[in-house]
């Protein structure tokens, strides 16, 4: 319980709910690191004060530098991310340059660093691609499996499906759209999602930081089946006592770049799973990298377009789509 342990994007709905959950079981010698000023006061304000935090960006690798240097954490848990798929696909060089450049950053430092765990948080969207988003989680995937097998140190990945009350997740929408009489939008009436809530997001990552060993590729918590988004907001409309279509519309808005109707949490196809020692956790076992994995990501840090950007994505990851405005 006395190791210490940073949390980039310690102010955001992962991030904060992880920083409450590591007090809860006894884990109390953390830094708090995030780029946004009022997020970090946010936390640091509930908590009294009470730990280290820094204002940083993880793009920064200097300066990231020199809080690991100053703090010297035995782990690291890597929440921070740009996530909004929609955004991600009109502005894609930054996604690249904070999810998968500031990924590589803090894994570099960690290296260099001697870390004893490094823990990214990934996303089912990483799976089969077809957004920037997705693409950048998968690539974070790459890197932390390419550093695991180059230092002693553990590098693991932990995938999510979508977090609920996280923020941009769909039920804090729902809930504005019905409180202000509608329509509710649904992009897709087959669109189906994996749910978790940020307390089983947060046990699952402090699980996977007590049981992650040096083998060890990515963990992934059994959600059961998928939840049918159009069924959803019925269910949402129907709590607040009235009836969908008749008091509240649901609006039907066609899927948005990049978007897939469906998600998995791991390739049934390329990769294997395996039990963990907690039940409902499984590992994946994934089948290495490219070996040319640094040439391209040197080429995608310099691209200036969507079509340079998702030309490099796509020698990473040979199934991903270069036109992505279809349906998946």
């Amino acid at each position: 319980m006395n190791k210490k342990i940073l949390i980039t994007g310690a102010g955001g709905s992962i991030g904060s709910g992880l920083v409450k959950k590591l007090i809860q079981h006894n884990y109390h010698n953390l830094v708090l690191l995030d780029n946004s000023e009022y997020l970090l006061f946010t936390i640091v304000h509930q908590l009294n004060y009470r730990y280290k935090s820094y204002l940083a960006d993880i793009r920064d690798k200097e300066r990231i530098k020199e809080i690991l240097e100053k703090e010297k954490p035995d782990i690291i848990f890597h929440t921070a991310a740009l996530k909004h798929v929609p955004l991600l696909e009109e502005n894609p060089q930054e996604a690249i340059k904070t999810n998968v450049l500031g990924t590589l950053n803090l894994v570099q430092l960690a290296k260099e660093y001697s870390i004893k765990k490094f823990i990214f948080i990934s996303s089912d969207k990483a799976i089969k691609p077809t957004s920037i988003m997705g693409a950048s989680k998968r690539i974070g995937e790459m890197i932390c499996q390419y550093y695991k097998k180059h230092t002693n140190s553990i590098f693991v990945s932990v995938r999510f499906g979508n977090v609920l009350g996280s923020s941009g997740s769909v039920i804090p929408i729902f809930k504005e759209q019905i409180e202000r009489g509608g329509p509710v939008t649904v992009t897709d009436p087959n669109m189906k999602r994996f749910f978790m809530s940020i307390d089983q997001a947060c046990e699952l990552l402090i699980s996977t930081m007590e049981i992650a060993q040096q083998e060890d590729d990515i963990f992934f918590l059994n959600m059961g089946e998928p939840i049918n988004i159009y069924e959803l907001a019925k269910y949402m409309i129907l709590s607040y006592g009235k009836m969908p279509e008749k008091d509240i519309q649901i609006k039907i808005t066609g899927l948005r770049p990049g978007e897939k109707l469906y998600e998995e949490i791991y390739d049934k196809k390329d990769e294997s799973i395996k039990p963990t020692t907690i039940e409902g956790i499984q590992k994946v076992v994934l089948n290495g990298v490219p070996e040319n994995l640094f040439d391209i990501l040197n080429q995608l840090f310099y691209a200036k377009d969507t079509e340079s950007i998702k030309k490099y994505i796509k020698q990473l990851i040979p199934d991903f789509p270069i036109n992505n405005n279809k349906k998946n």
